[in-house]
């Protein structure tokens, strides 16, 4: 393929600035989701936050949402939101995330980001203010104690029943998978308590405003978090696309509650892999009977416009850990492989970060148009193996509508070591 034809919708991309044509892209797009290649790439983090705060600055975006379990999220949101009970210190609250990987929220990346979100709203009103909220599944038990304490201050009549209904979950101990394995072997499981305990809630929902109403819509996410970590882990154990298509189908959910609770025109950006980001109607996941965000995402809210950004990069460092619940380390990620996107762009590209805003599909080149493998690196990796994985055929032009490129790339900077344990662990050995 011609290195022109790649060149042709690439600019430098070195100051904020350069983003210029691709927030001119986004106009009055109601959603942006800018993905990752991996979990734990600095100039993915970096480049991403300054993305979204020009979109925030200049075109209103009301929320940031994101691949994180909405507990861990809150405390996030709160400390954007100036909430005094909060530390001051943004560090401090990242330091909060506690399943593995916790590097992938709590870093410096990251730690800026939310920083400047705390700055933004400083002095805003609280329907002015920009949110930050987690989209993911995982927080099965957490989530149920935070419903079961919101209720227990604010609706004592439903806390028992609540307490009754999660109390399903009690003789498979901590262990979200002890339950969900125990459920292939007899028909009874929690799937009616968790979502009875939702429907009481959403039933009890009265038109509130401010902190009490903005406490229910935390406490009812919540319990949509509980009822979505029930079904997730109960389709995991039996494998196949299932588990997949409930996780995202639940942050797809999330978002669109989101978005209904900051009202008429709201705008929103995601945080996300690229596995989720990018539509995978433009890859080999369909094949696979599997949906994802982005296609979720242009399915539900295509006409009100919806912006899907990939990253990309061609070699250089990644935090990665090298098997589930694993210490955190720098990895060195090598070249991408022959004929893959990641070379296609480096022979056009070089090193040159870069901000490739596509052009409709009529009017792409072969190159866009053409099926390439493109990589995708979860949480735990092993370098050596990459040649035989971490690769997912794409047709680029229909998964993305832009793509940031970097030719070197460095580690993520963790704030803090990794827990020795992980009470809700993730499906591995996906990690993304």
């Amino acid at each position: 393929m011609g290195q022109e034809a790649v060149r042709a919708p690439a600019d430098p991309l070195r100051t904020d600035a350069d983003l210029d044509t691709l927030v001119e892209r986004v106009g009055n797009a109601r959603l942006v989701l800018i993905g990752e290649a991996s979990h734990g790439t600095h100039e993915f983090y970096a480049w991403r936050d300054r993305l979204t705060r020009r979109l925030v600055a200049e075109h209103g975006f009301g929320f940031v949402a994101v691949e994180g379990d909405w507990p861990d999220c809150r405390r996030v949101h709160r400390y954007a939101t100036g909430d005094p009970d909060m530390p001051a210190d943004p560090e401090a609250v990242l330091r909060g995330y506690g399943r593995w990987p916790t590097w992938m929220w709590a870093n410096t990346a990251v730690r800026d980001a939310v920083r400047w979100l705390r700055e933004h709203n400083a002095g805003l009103s609280a329907a002015e203010q920009v949110g930050f909220h987690g989209l993911d599944v995982y927080s099965l038990y957490r989530s149920m104690d935070a419903v079961l304490e919101w209720l227990a201050e604010h609706e004592p009549e439903l806390a028992d029943a609540a307490r009754a209904a999660y109390a399903c979950f009690e003789p498979f101990g901590s262990d979200p998978f002890e339950y969900a394995r125990a459920t292939r072997w007899v028909p009874e499981n929690c799937e009616a308590p968790v979502v009875d305990v939702l429907t009481a809630l959403c039933e009890q929902h009265a038109h509130e405003s401010g902190d009490v109403g903005e406490g229910r819509f935390a406490a009812e996410q919540n319990a949509a978090v509980v009822a979505g970590a029930e079904r997730y882990y109960r389709t995991a154990v039996r494998g196949g696309a299932a588990s997949w298509n409930v996780r995202d189908e639940h942050m797809a959910d999330t978002l669109d509650r989101l978005l209904e609770h900051a009202g008429p025109g709201a705008k929103g950006v995601v945080w996300a892999h690229n596995t989720h980001i990018g539509d995978a109607a433009a890859t080999d996941m369909a094949a696979h009977g599997m949906t994802n965000l982005g296609r979720l995402a242009r399915e539900r809210h295509g006409d009100d416009g919806v912006v899907l950004v990939g990253q990309a990069g061609h070699r250089g460092e990644v935090m990665a850990g090298d098997h589930w619940g694993a210490p955190a380390r720098r990895m060195t990620v090598p070249a991408g492989r022959a004929d893959s996107a990641e070379d296609l762009l480096h022979d056009a590209l070089g090193d040159q970060a870069s901000v490739l805003t596509f052009p409709p599909a009529s009017e792409q080149p072969r190159w866009l148009r053409d099926s390439l493998d493109h990589r995708a690196i979860g949480v735990v990796y092993h370098p050596e193996r990459e040649r035989r994985g971490n690769y997912v055929p794409s047709t680029l032009g229909d998964r993305y509508d832009a793509l940031l490129w970097f030719g070197a790339t460095t580690a993520l900077q963790p704030l803090r070591p990794e827990p020795g344990d992980d009470p809700e662990p993730e499906t591995s050995p996906s990690g993304v």
